[in-house]
């Protein structure tokens, strides 16, 4: 499975590269970029802190600000979004953005989203695929964090399924329930669903309207604009893989489709419900 990595890894090169050469910079939306875990950890989903906090220092020097999902879709669908704002997300709840990203991104006045499956934080369910000694925030850490308001919380769901697999019933529920749950524990009302491995149909998609939620997020790569269905946000991922020059050229808008094969790539990771 290591050729399907490197090889995403050596088509972000050859596209940031080409977009470098053309000098492009297309503005016009909202980005927003796709962290999971910022760690020195072995993990696929980790992005070194030294890496992260260059990247965020890069955004700060081109006079970039970060925000956190919900700031920024409020803004864009406000029509009141600035050219130089982008967003900043987390998906899942690992200790390390607390260790590692809160530092950098309270430094240089960023926010960003955190989002959280609330029995998996409760500690009945887990994600499968997180290393045996990756920590997640608790809800103490939670409640302080989202308090601070550098890591604004929102929902991931309850158990972090693949929603295009679950009955209709099942998939409501865990839509609904993960707002429900996560309220309570924050003692406000949420926004923003993320779909667990960006794993969205019109079914979800609905479920997420009709749940009282303002937007959906997904994992497909894109500009966000106003025209952009609000329960179907594109994100662009950050992999650790990238250079300082990969990320700059996705922060102008390089990865603003998906990279050839990426149908591929996502069903030898995830299986055939990809």
């Amino acid at each position: 499975m290591q050729i399907v990595p490197k090889g995403k890894a050596a088509l972000t090169r050859a596209r940031a590269i080409s977009w470098r050469l053309r000098r492009r910079n297309l503005q016009g939306g909202l980005r927003m970029f796709l962290y999971h875990r910022v760690s020195d950890d072995a993990d696929v989903l980790a992005l070194s802190p030294a890496k992260f906090r260059a990247q965020m220092e890069h955004l700060a020097a081109e006079g970039y600000r970060g925000l956190d999902a919900v700031t920024a879709l409020d803004l864009l669908y406000a029509g009141e979004l600035e050219p130089n704002h982008v967003a900043i997300t987390f998906d899942d709840g690992f200790k390390d953005v607390e260790e590692n990203a809160l530092p950098v991104l309270d430094e240089l006045g960023f926010s960003a989203s955190v989002f959280v499956a609330t029995e998996v934080i409760d500690g009945s369910a887990r994600y499968l695929w997180a290393p045996e000694d990756a920590q997640l925030l608790d809800w103490d850490d939670i409640r302080r964090l989202d308090a601070a308001g550098v890591l604004r919380f929102e929902p991931h769901t309850l158990t972090h399924p693949n929603l295009t697999t679950l009955g209709d019933r099942e998939c409501r529920h865990e839509i609904e329930g993960s707002k429900i749950a996560l309220e309570k524990r924050l003692g406000r009302e949420t926004f923003a669903l993320c779909f667990p491995g960006g794993f969205v149909g019109k079914r979800e998609r609905d479920h997420t309207q009709e749940s009282g939620l303002r937007y959906g997020i997904t994992c497909e790569p894109g500009l966000n604009t106003p025209e952009t269905d609000a329960f179907l946000i594109r994100r662009v991922q950050i992999d650790q893989t990238d250079s300082l020059g990969d990320f700059a050229a996705k922060a102008r808008g390089s990865h603003d489709r998906g990279l050839i094969g990426r149908g591929l790539y996502r069903r030898l990771r995830y299986g055939s419900v990809a």
